[in-house]
């Protein structure tokens, strides 16, 4: 079967499949409560390793002047998050309203981090935009490239980070490490690169692997055929939907991307914004670097929402230009403001959405 011959009909609802299993509601509450576990952990590991065991509350994160910034800045985040889809599905020429797509900023947020590898807030995100019928293969290339472009921008963005601030000379990070750290990134963007320009070049090592682990009677015939036509089927949507976004109005794929940048710019600064409020003259360029190299190590991380890493990773970078007493308030207040919070507004809005979804079954 080549690489452009059509996918049967029969096999297109397999993604749509997927959605409707995410919210089975035992595995979200499994997947939750291993979430809140792995920040437990995470957090515990700062306040015994990096904080000396002590914790102070600070009234200054009450500040009001800090709390209109940090509204302001959560607008721009959440607004900026909606945007980049936004303008994703109209350069896909399959616009949704930015209402519809204010709703599927929260839902991903939930759905992203209580799934390990965020497939999960993949699959949720395709349901809701079938919902708002947005055909399955165009919902999946949304989603895709939405994500593929803040990689993109991490990725690139981790080596220049690693070799150029001093700060990561030996003192955050072995030096040693930096050139594997740096081949990651590559290979990483270059696999993408090479799915939408040569997909062959991936299909044929793939079915070779496939093909010798049946010679060898570990895989039977079957299932053999299942995964060659899956992967084929997968990397084809992507190739395509890539390859669609990048034939569409300019403008829109502008906007899309700049959007990106504005997204990740926001994410980034919310710790500064509460060192400041703390009364630490940080350096912005130098928290904008800690946090790269930190979403890096998220995006490669298997746990839930990279719950437990994310926040040992922070307090490590951050221990020591913070106090020990505000290191793990600081973490906290960090993992608030971009995840939990989204995450709970996730919840009622993906709630609404199933109870909407079941009265118009019943009507």
């Amino acid at each position: 079967m080549d690489e452009t011959t059509p996918i049967p009909r029969h096999r297109r609802g397999g993604r749509l499949r997927d959605a409707v299993a995410a919210f089975r509601p035992l595995r979200l509450l499994l997947f939750a409560a291993l979430f809140l576990a792995l920040s437990g952990a995470g957090t515990w590991a700062i306040y015994a390793e990096f904080a000396g065991r002590e914790l102070a509350l600070d009234a200054r994160l009450l500040d009001g002047r800090l709390l209109a910034a940090v509204a302001a800045l959560l607008l721009v985040y959440f607004a900026a998050d909606g945007l980049r889809l936004y303008f994703t599905m109209r350069a896909l020429g399959c616009p949704v309203p930015l209402r519809q797509g204010v709703r599927l900023v929260f839902i991903n947020l939930l759905f992203s981090n209580i799934t390990p590898m965020a497939t999960g807030g993949g699959f949720a995100q395709i349901w809701f935009l079938r919902r708002q019928g947005v055909p399955i293969g165009t919902a999946t290339a949304a989603t895709t490239v939405r994500t593929l472009l803040a990689v993109a921008f991490i990725f690139a963005a981790t080596p220049a980070v690693l070799y150029g601030m001093e700060i990561f000379d030996g003192e955050l990070v072995d030096r040693q490490l930096l050139p594997y750290l740096s081949a990651f990134a590559a290979l990483y963007l270059g696999f993408f690169a090479v799915a939408v320009l040569r997909t062959r070049w991936l299909l044929v090592p793939v079915e070779a692997l496939l093909a010798g682990l049946r010679r060898a009677r570990l895989l039977g015939e079957p299932r053999r055929r299942r995964w060659r036509l899956r992967v084929r089927r997968e990397l084809v949507r992507f190739r395509d939907g890539f390859r669609s976004y990048l034939a569409g109005p300019p403008r829109d794929i502008l906007l899309s991307v700049l959007f990106t940048a504005v997204f990740l710019l926001s994410l980034f600064s919310f710790p500064a914004l509460l060192l400041w409020g703390l009364g630490y003259a940080v350096d912005y360029g130098t928290v904008l670097a800690l946090l790269v190299v930190t979403t890096f190590v998220m995006y490669c991380s298997p746990t839930p929402g990279a719950s437990g890493i994310a926040e040992g990773v922070f307090g490590h970078f951050f221990a020591g230009m913070v106090s020990a007493e505000h290191l793990v308030l600081v973490t906290l207040a960090w993992r608030f403001l971009t995840i939990f919070l989204g995450m709970g507004v996730g919840v009622f809005v993906t709630l609404a959405e199933l109870s909407s979804g079941r009265e118009g079954e019943r009507g």
